[in-house]
């Protein structure tokens, strides 16, 4: 369903970008089923590791549609972008999902409902054929998440975290931000007190009457949490790196760093870092592994230097790394809030011990749109036609 590799990414898009206007945002609400594409455009797997990236994409979409004609789809790329700021401005909130998941799944309350649930075994119409759909593809359409979601928690009423926590384990474009966010939100987290309640008309409906669930919940009340405190300010982005050579190191986070390095900084080696720690489910890894391969030889032929992929996102391998290469710098993409970046700050202690240094670089993209993550997405939406054209895509 989603061929690995930067090449797929772009065929995808050019394949799309006729739809990208009327033709998605009449049909974009409607899931027509596994074997049917549909008018979503199915890019997230490539947009998840920034095969490709949001700016190309929107810039391909403009190139062909006027932006109120296509504001849908530009909109739908800019949730991403949006939850990623959010989370950049409230790190405590992945924390927080991550000790829940973790005590929720050591000692759930009905570990035989739960695992009914993962396996589609409920009974309940839609909702086990999207499980199922989920592990057989690694994919649902977005509507289907919002259903699948609602009913986990007001219906079945399984902890949000778990059904965030299977999402993880197995959607091929998951990622910390809009996984976790979209969960609370569906939940009445997210916007204090406003919940997504599925119903069955509106299933069938927009399924075109393949599903029409009998028994769900018509009524929920929101979920209640301890308050996260106040959002803080975007982090901000480490200086540039000196001139010197360096080794670039490249993640799971950003798999298109070429796009984001300057001539004036040499490329002494590169090193691409498969970790599978840092990957949830067999269908995400399965992707990322080949999509690391791809990777490795395109930058290796891009900066003339031989790619080193390697397994482990470890300091002592990146020191060693950066020894061979003859370097004491490591430059990577900054990673935004999730298990990379996690992973970064834990051995960048070690690696400056060591006596090499850790830049991370962070796109134009993010730089201008995540300070107007502040609050919900629609202040957030209102600034997106000036970044757009301070960009230079308008």
């Amino acid at each position: 369903m989603f061929p690995p590799g930067r090449a797929a990414g772009l065929a995808r898009l050019a394949h799309f970008v006729p739809r990208a206007g009327a033709a998605y945002a009449a049909g974009r609400n409607t899931d027509p089923g596994p074997d049917q594409p549909g008018a979503v455009s199915r890019l997230s797997p490539w947009l998840r590791y920034r095969l490709i990236d949001e700016q190309e994409v929107i810039a391909a979409v403009l190139a062909r549609h006027r932006l109120p004609d296509c504001d849908k789809f530009v909109q739908e790329v800019l949730w991403r972008t949006y939850w990623k700021g959010w989370l950049e401005r409230r790190p405590a909130v992945w924390s927080r999902f991550i000790e829940e998941r973790d005590r929720q799944r050591d000692n759930p309350a009905d570990p035989l409902l739960l695992a009914d649930a993962e396996a589609g075994r409920t009974g309940i119409e839609g909702f086990d054929d999207w499980a199922r759909e989920l592990v057989g593809t690694g994919y649902l359409h977005n509507h289907a998440r919002m259903w699948f979601a609602s009913i986990w928690i007001f219906t079945l009423r399984l902890p949000w975290a778990l059904g965030a926590d299977f999402f993880l384990r197995h959607l091929v474009d998951a990622d910390a931000a809009s996984n976790t966010l979209s969960w609370r939100w569906v939940a009445g987290l997210q916007t204090a007190g406003k919940i997504y309640l599925a119903t069955t008309d509106n299933i069938a409906r927009h399924t075109g009457g393949r599903f029409a669930p009998r028994g769900l919940a018509d009524e929920a009340v929101a979920l209640i949490e301890p308050p996260i405190g106040a959002a803080g300010p975007v982090p901000p982005a480490a200086p540039a790196p000196p001139p010197d050579p360096a080794l670039l190191l490249v993640t799971a986070d950003d798999l298109h760093p070429e796009a984001l390095w300057t001539p004036g900084h040499p490329v002494a080696g590169v090193l691409v870092v498969d970790d599978p720690a840092l990957l949830w489910g067999d269908r995400a890894r399965g992707f990322v592994t080949a999509a690391m391969t791809d990777t490795a030889a395109r930058l290796g032929a891009h900066f003339a230097a031989t790619p080193s992929l390697r397994t482990g996102l470890d300091a002592s391998g990146l020191v060693a790394a950066a020894e061979a290469a003859g370097v004491r710098h490591i430059v990577t993409p900054y990673a935004p809030v999730g298990p990379v970046a996690d992973a970064l700050a834990a051995i960048e202690p070690t690696l400056a011990a060591a006596g090499v240094a850790l830049h991370r670089v962070r796109r134009e993209w993010d730089e201008r749109f995540w300070p107007h993550a502040t609050k919900g997405f629609f202040p957030f939406k209102e600034r997106i036609p000036t970044v757009l054209r301070e960009l230079g895509l308008t």
